[in-house]
């Protein structure tokens, strides 16, 4: 093999693994308990984007740590409260929500990701709409 292909084809393995697109994002959350008149519209920040996975087609030839299948995750994540209006006295009115600082690419964690490859859409008020601006 050519030495100039091979290294040019470590490079751009090199960097490719470097350069993941993983990033904050705005996001748009909706909010609202039964209990509540309103549905809370939160700006905040998710992590999204590419990272760089090994194809797992080869997985009886390799040996489990070289098959990567990274996501785009939190790195670091701070929570936030919000007090959804419209509630009755009996109902606590606190909502807290994550906000990316910074995001890796690395093992989903259950603990405090939504880790499934497809998800269904729920993200949509049912009730009249306020907006919340940090």
């Amino acid at each position: 093999m050519n030495p100039i292909f091979l290294m040019s084809l470590l490079l751009g393995l090199t960097i490719g693994q470097a350069m993941s697109f993983c990033a904050p994002i705005e996001y748009i959350i909706h909010v609202e308990k039964r209990e509540c008149a309103y549905c809370l519209a939160i700006n905040t920040t998710i992590c999204a984007g590419f990272c760089m996975t090994r194809d797992s087609n080869g997985k009886k030839l390799l040996l489990k740590s070289a098959l990567s299948q990274d996501v785009c995750t939190y790195k670091d994540v701070m929570y936030r409260t919000v007090l959804l209006p419209g509630c009755p006295r009996h109902t606590t009115p606190y909502y807290s929500y994550p906000v990316a600082m910074s995001c890796k690419c690395g093992k989903c964690n259950t603990d405090y990701s939504d880790c499934i490859h497809e998800t269904v859409r729920t993200n949509y008020c049912t009730k009249p709409q306020k907006r919340y601006n940090l």
